[in-house]
Formats: structure tokens, sequence, C-alpha cells
């Protein structure tokens, strides 16, 4: 009978076992899709909210999905993703009811236009996180990859806007042009010395002006992105000079 007792002492006071929980995380970009392989993906990481501990790391990889269910989805809680659209699968070995943070980073392809999100939720032994879209985040943003070129005091700027996704910005289309507007500005030892908007030129999200330069040296040239409709927006910036 001791020994029992003993034996049923040592059960309770045992440490629960880790056990297997997959977890399906996916990001999609602010008014616009998943973000996945075409943009460099997002870089995952679920850590334990408590300790820091990381329970797991990755990219989210796939396409982008399908525009019409994302783009035109009605009805309570619609389901947007589908098979192959970007996502990271993974699974985390917890033993309790654990508070677990997301953090989401990307797009890693435009590194000068990466942005992070972080999020909690509670998940528990045993339970997937894989109903419907999984866990989904939502990263706001617009990429912007920029070339300069500068002679006679002057910058001349052409540069490439458009969603964190890939997805293209143009003229009367999902992601009109006319709702988006690119502005340059010019910089030395933190003080903003000039402002010029950029032009839409080309489609897709193709924009080009010129800013002028107040003297020789180098500057930082800060590029704004912004959808006026939204507040969606997105900066980088590059160093000009003579």
């Amino acid at each position: 009978m001791r020994m029992i007792w003993a034996f049923l002492l040592l059960a309770l006071a045992a440490p629960a076992l880790a056990e297997p929980t997959a977890v399906t995380v996916r990001v999609i970009a602010r008014d616009a899709k998943f973000i996945g392989t075409s943009m460099g993906g997002a870089r995952i990481t679920l850590r334990d909210a408590k300790t820091s501990r990381v329970l797991a790391q990755g990219l989210t990889s796939g396409g982008t999905g399908d525009t019409q269910r994302i783009m035109h989805a009605t009805g309570r809680n619609p389901t947007r993703s589908g098979e192959g659209d970007a996502a990271f699968a993974t699974t985390i070995d917890i033993a309790q009811p654990t508070l677990v943070e997301l953090s989401a980073e990307g797009p890693l392809g435009f590194p000068g236009s990466v942005l992070r999100v972080t999020q909690l939720r509670w998940m528990l032994p045993g339970e997937p996180v894989t109903q419907g879209e999984g866990w989904t985040v939502e990263l706001p943003g617009l990429v912007i990859s920029p070339k300069a070129t500068v002679a006679g005091g002057k910058a001349t700027i052409a540069a490439k806007v458009e969603l964190m996704c890939g997805c293209p910005i143009t003229p009367g289309g999902l992601w009109d042009a006319a709702d988006y507007t690119l502005t340059a500005t010019l910089w030395r030892d933190g003080k903003q010395l000039a402002a010029a908007p950029l032009a839409f030129r080309t489609a897709p999200g193709g924009y080009e002006g010129e800013i002028a330069l107040p003297d020789k040296g180098q500057y930082r040239l800060g590029l704004f992105a912004l959808n006026i409709r939204t507040g969606n927006s997105g900066f980088t910036e590059l160093t000009v000079g003579e």
C-alpha cells in the first residue's frame, strides 16, 4: 500500500510532458494579399511570452493567394487562404496553457522596406492552431525600390512602389495609382532641407522626379509612399550627394 501511495505522489509531482501542437502562420499585407516566396517571405518567430524561450522559427513561403477570394471575400470571418498560399507551418512542444508571442518580419527580399509586427495568443497543448487560416497577422507598409543619380546640383529619382505582397499599383486597378503619393525629402544633420513630390509615370508603380541639392556633400534622401485613402504607408532612404 505504501508503495502505491509513493507511486501516486511521484506521478503527481512529475512535470507534465510536452505535447506536440501544430501551428500554421500566415502574414497578409495590409489592404492586399499574403506575403510569400515572391517577396522573400516573412520571418516568423514563436516565443513563450513569459520566458522568451523560442518555440519555433521559420519563413512563410508559397503564393500570394487568390485575388477574388482575398480582396472581395464577404461574410463573417471569411477564409481567405487556399492550398499553396504562403504560410509557415510548424509544431511546437508545450506542456501547459502557454501565452505565445508571434513576431512576423518582412518582406525579407526588400531590406529597406522590412517592418515587424507582434501578436499574442493563448495556446493549449495538443490543440492545433490550423483551422481556417490558422494564425494570421497583418503587416502594414509599402515596398519602395529607389534609384537616384546626382548631377547639376539635383538628384533625379526613379522608384517602384508596391504592396508588401508585391501586388501592383496601376491606373484604375484594384490598387489604383490615384490613391497613392510618393514624396522625396532631403535631410542632413537631422534636419529636413527640402521636399518634392514624385509623379506616377509607368505601370506598375513607377514614379519619377527630382529634388534640388543645396550644395555639395552627402545627404539622406527619404522616400515616403502613402495611400491617401487607407493611410497605409512606407518609407525608405538612401545616401546621395556630389
